[in-house]
């Protein structure tokens, strides 16, 4: 089954038909490269001109859907074009034919074109020369590499071009993608990091509101709820300036705000007070040197989420925070009595224990939260080590 010829471009219709047409006006004024009693002219007359002419602008039909199949006609119908008068649009089309195949042909025909037609016109300036041993004889080569190297030269500068500007257009799409990816990382990483942040911020004071609201409706004492009023109070008061703060973070004209500075170890003493004012019976060890602020903001947030997790869902018993520095490594170890909790208790979602967990990792440190078996019954142990290394100064993120 014969494969149907491609339709050609409609601007190689334009050359086809503008080259035919002038090379019919050239052969109707009577002008041609040679006269008829030139030794090289075997077709003699004037109407053997056109048979080249019309097979060199079918060939332009095919200059970009089939260039090498042009390039090869055309060199024949040049030939012929040879041995007749001549026309000039006849040689002008087989440049173009020439050019095009550079540019529009495969790479190894664009490769091949201009070492075959440098050859040839080096061979077409040497071979004479030798020959007849005329300086004129140099016009041989000199015709030849007008007619096809400079043609298959100029089609190769321009496809490198074209190359090039495809490249670095294919180069541009690929960093705009790559862009598009890390803004959505960057924006994503910063969604979780606000998470991370409100929930440490508000978890605890809602929770305790939360806790004591209840046990205030759930108990007729005065003195009950006046303490639990108070609680709360104190709790709502802390809550809302914590939820102003990272409101002034996170807006852009937030000049009326003070800039408040990220917590520190230094900050865990009033962070157990508040818990203990909440009802947890907590004790506090610490024993470390020097941290870097990244490390410091993280072990606070467990500390102050394992505090938190300890007033909603810890039956009654001491709370223990330890940290510990050995050699690298701040050890943190938050423990509290595991079991079911009498009295009233705050809904969780478990956002605390991942925003624990992705803190220690962020880091390259380790985090667990299991039950465990101690002397004194159940507990549930917070355990997380952070490498105390150089870190970035602000959040471990």
């Amino acid at each position: 089954m014969a494969v149907p010829l491609p339709r050609p471009h409609p601007d190689d219709v334009r050359i086809a038909v503008a080259g035919l047409l002038g090379g019919l006006l050239i052969w109707g004024v009577g002008l041609g490269t040679r006269t008829a009693d030139d030794p090289i002219v075997l077709w003699e007359g004037r109407w053997p001109v056109l048979v080249p002419l019309a097979v060199m602008a079918a060939c332009e039909l095919l200059r970009r859907t089939r260039p090498r199949t042009g390039v090869i006609v055309g060199t024949a119908a040049l030939t012929a074009d040879v041995i007749t008068q001549g026309n000039l649009v006849t040689v002008v089309m087989f440049t173009d034919l020439i050019y095009a195949a550079v540019l529009y042909g495969p790479p190894g025909t664009a490769r091949r074109v201009p070492w075959i037609t440098g050859l040839l016109t080096v061979a077409g300036t040497v071979v004479p020369l030798a020959v007849w041993q005329e300086p004129e004889a140099l016009l041989i080569g000199v015709v030849i590499g007008l007619v096809a190297f400079t043609p298959a030269a100029t089609g190769w500068i321009v496809r490198n071009h074209r190359d090039a500007a495809e490249a670095a257009r294919l180069h541009a799409e690929q960093t705009a993608l790559l862009a598009e990816m890390d803004r959505a990382q960057a924006v994503t990483a910063e969604r979780a990091r606000m998470a991370r942040e409100l929930h440490d911020m508000v978890a605890n004071h809602l929770s305790a509101i939360a806790i004591h609201s209840t046990a205030a409706l759930s108990l007729d004492d005065p003195k009950t709820s006046q303490d639990a009023l108070a609680v709360i109070r104190e709790n709502s008061v802390e809550g809302l300036a914590e939820m102003r703060r990272l409101i002034g973070i996170l807006r852009d004209s937030s000049g009326d705000l003070e800039p408040a500075a990220a917590p520190t170890l230094d900050g865990l003493t009033a962070l157990v007070e508040g818990a203990r004012t909440n009802g947890l019976d907590v004790t506090l060890g610490t024993a470390h040197g020097r941290l870097p602020a990244p490390v410091e903001l993280a072990a606070y947030r467990i500390v102050q989420e394992s505090l938190t997790n300890a007033l909603k869902h810890a039956s009654p018993g001491r709370v223990t925070v330890a940290l510990a520095q050995r050699d690298d490594v701040l050890d943190i170890r938050v423990t509290s009595p595991h079991g079911d909790r009498d009295g009233p208790r705050a809904p969780g979602s478990g956002a605390g224990l991942v925003g624990m967990r992705e803190r220690a990792a962020l880091l390259g440190g380790s985090f667990e939260a299991a039950p465990e078996d101690s002397p004194d019954g159940r507990i549930w142990a917070v355990h997380a080590m952070l490498p105390v290394t150089d870190h970035p100064q602000g959040d471990p993120e």
